[in-house]
């Protein structure tokens, strides 16, 4: 196997990103299930972090850099060559690797748009000022993406759902942590 990863430590702020699902060809290349949609992270970083499968076969323990030569769209997924994978013996030995970007890499977003990490863990207030929680997480319903919040009800935890346009989303304050919304508790 013409492999020879580098031992590396994650960044702070390491985002998972994808995974590699298999080899590609026979030249070292191979393919990567992006988390997104819009995988941009993907092609904007050169330096891509793997930790080792969660099952299966381990050519490495920790965490290693790939330095990533080109990555580009095909298909349903992503294909990418990196310095130190050679051949499909190699790629075939990354299978199942998890992918990790520093999120200080990713492309700067255009007025409005916000990556789903920096959104999690934000808390949610009303016009009213009422905290009606913190987003857990996003939900793509294909026209929109619908934000869970979660909150404390009678020491229950539950779930809103609320989302994310412009009708009902006043402000995303990134520094303060906030997502201002037009939403009352009992919608």
């Amino acid at each position: 196997m013409a492999c020879a990863l580098e031992p590396a430590a994650l960044p702070a702020d390491a985002v998972e990103v994808g995974r590699i699902l298999d080899a590609w060809g026979i030249k070292g290349w191979f393919k990567v299930l992006p988390y997104s949609a819009s995988p941009e992270a993907l092609f904007s970083s050169k330096r891509w972090y793997l930790l080792p499968p969660e099952r299966g076969p381990r050519v490495f323990d920790g965490p290693v850099l790939l330095a990533i030569r080109e990555a580009r769209e095909h298909a349903d997924a992503v294909v990418a060559s990196a310095q130190d994978v050679a051949d499909r013996e190699a790629a075939e030995a990354l299978k199942g690797a998890r992918i990790f970007v520093a999120r200080s890499s990713f492309p700067t977003p255009q007025p409005d748009e916000y990556y789903w990490v920096d959104l999690i863990g934000l808390e949610v207030v009303n016009r009213e000022g009422l905290v009606l929680g913190t987003v857990r997480d996003l939900l793509p319903t294909g026209p929109q993406t619908v934000l869970v919040v979660a909150y404390q009800q009678d020491d229950q935890a539950r779930e809103r759902m609320i989302p994310f346009v412009s009708a009902y989303v006043d402000a995303v304050d990134l520094p303060q942590r906030q997502i201002r919304v037009d939403w009352q508790p009992d919608y």
